[in-house]
This record gives structure tokens, C-alpha cells and sequence, in this order.
């Protein structure tokens, strides 16, 4: 017989332990589908935005792939490195360190001057991203604030407040994919707008990307349509 030894996991928002749970009745075959699988999945919350903004102003207009390997090399040049089990690894940067970085440096990157200008946006409010962002304001709200700096947008906002706040309605207005995954999963159509996008999911006011994130864990996305666009960086021009 086992003992009666329980080891007792300590609650962490990184784990979901943050999040309220939801009140979602299912309007959509999908959305009953995926909610009967991936219901259950709870929204983590890292509490820090501003770590969480510069990735997501990198996101803006490329692929997803350009952004990773600019935030990787961020990250390596100008962040602290730190020792992670035995392997090294590197923090974010620092505001001040962000902040000192010239132009040319991003331009070499792939770093176009708009998200540039926007990264030391982000920077320039660091201290405040860092100590709390709005904390007496519902997460939604502290979400949709961080518009208030000049080059974040409502997507860029949402992809930060979604892992920020633990914001359950951060939909990803502007999005590339997240419209067309949407008209597909709850229509069959292949595309479809923003606008057709946040009347569907009108319904679900509140939990919004919860419901699109459950969508996009049941493994609904729209089909390609037309040849890959060539990418070429901007470091070489």
C-alpha cells in the first residue's frame, strides 16, 4: 500500500491558477467540440508586459518566423546572460540597455525604423511595465491601455494582455490567420474580415480568445491559398 505522502504543487499563474474559468455556452459545432477537449485549459497569466510587448511589436507585419529570430538576437545581444541549469541563456533587455541601442543596429537585425521607434516606445514606459501596469483595472482594460503607447495597436495589445493579464477577451484584431481560422471553423468559408470575425464571436463577449485559442488547439486553421511570398530582409537593402 502507498503511503499517504502527497506532495503538494504550489499554485503559480504561470500554471493558470490565476484564471477565473469561464462561463461559455457554445453557440458553434466547433466551439462544442473543442470546449468537450480543451474546455478545462486555464489562461496563464506572466504578469509581465513588458517583456511581453517587445516580442509582440516585433510580430508586427512579418512572419512569425522573422520575429523569433529578431527577439533570439535581442535577446542575445543586449540582455543579461544568465545561467539556466547549467545552460546559458539571456534575459530580455533591460529599458536603459534597449533604449541605447542606435538604429543601425536594428536596421542589421531586419528591425524596420516603425517597430524600432516602437520597441523604445515600449522602453521608455519600461519601469512602470515593470512595477505594474494598471493593476486596479479589470484585465481587459489593462489590455486594451497599453494602446496608450504610441505604436502599440489593438493586435499588438492583445497578443501582450492575452499572456499579461491573463485577459481572456484579447482578440487578436488585425491578425494575418485569426479572422480566417475563425470564418472557417464556424462558417466553412475560407477568409474572412475582422468585422465578420468579431460579429461571430459576439456571442462569446468576454472569453473571446479563449475561444479562439480552444479553436486553434482542436486544430482549425483556414487552407492556404497562393504561392509563399519571398522574404527579404530589410538588412539587405
Amino acid at each position: 500500500m502507498l503511503s499517504g505522502h502527497v506532495e503538494v504543487v504550489p499554485r503559480h499563474p504561470l500554471f493558470g491558477d490565476d484564471d477565473p474559468g469561464h462561463d461559455v455556452t457554445p453557440r458553434h459545432d466547433a466551439v462544442t467540440s473543442a470546449m468537450r477537449i480543451y474546455g478545462a485549459y486555464r489562461v496563464p497569466r506572466t504578469g509581465t508586459p513588458y517583456h511581453d510587448l517587445l516580442p509582440a511589436v516585433l510580430g508586427q507585419r512579418v512572419t512569425a518566423a522573422e520575429a523569433l529570430a529578431q527577439w533570439a538576437e535581442i535577446c542575445r545581444r543586449f540582455g543579461r546572460a544568465v545561467d539556466a541549469n547549467g545552460r546559458r541563456m539571456h534575459a530580455p533587455p533591460e529599458p536603459d540597455a534597449l533604449l541605447a541601442v542606435p538604429y543601425h543596429e536594428f536596421h542589421l537585425m531586419g528591425i524596420d525604423r516603425r517597430r524600432a521607434e516602437t520597441l523604445r516606445n515600449v522602453a521608455r514606459h519600461g519601469e512602470r511595465l515593470l512595477q505594474g501596469w494598471r493593476t486596479e483595472e479589470s484585465p481587459h482594460d489593462r489590455t486594451m491601455s497599453l494602446t496608450l503607447i504610441e505604436g502599440v495597436g489593438v493586435w499588438t495589445a492583445s497578443v501582450a494582455g492575452y499572456a499579461s493579464f491573463c485577459d481572456p477577451d484579447a482578440l487578436e484584431v488585425g491578425d494575418f490567420h485569426v479572422k480566417n481560422t475563425v470564418a472557417f471553423a464556424l462558417t466553412g468559408r475560407h477568409r474572412g474580415t475582422d468585422e465578420e470575425m468579431c460579429a461571430l464571436l459576439e456571442p462569446y463577449a468576454g472569453q473571446r480568445q479563449r475561444v479562439v485559442t480552444w479553436l486553434g488547439m482542436a486544430g482549425w486553421r483556414a487552407p492556404a491559398h497562393g504561392p509563399r511570398r519571398r522574404i527579404v530582409r530589410i538588412a539587405r537593402l
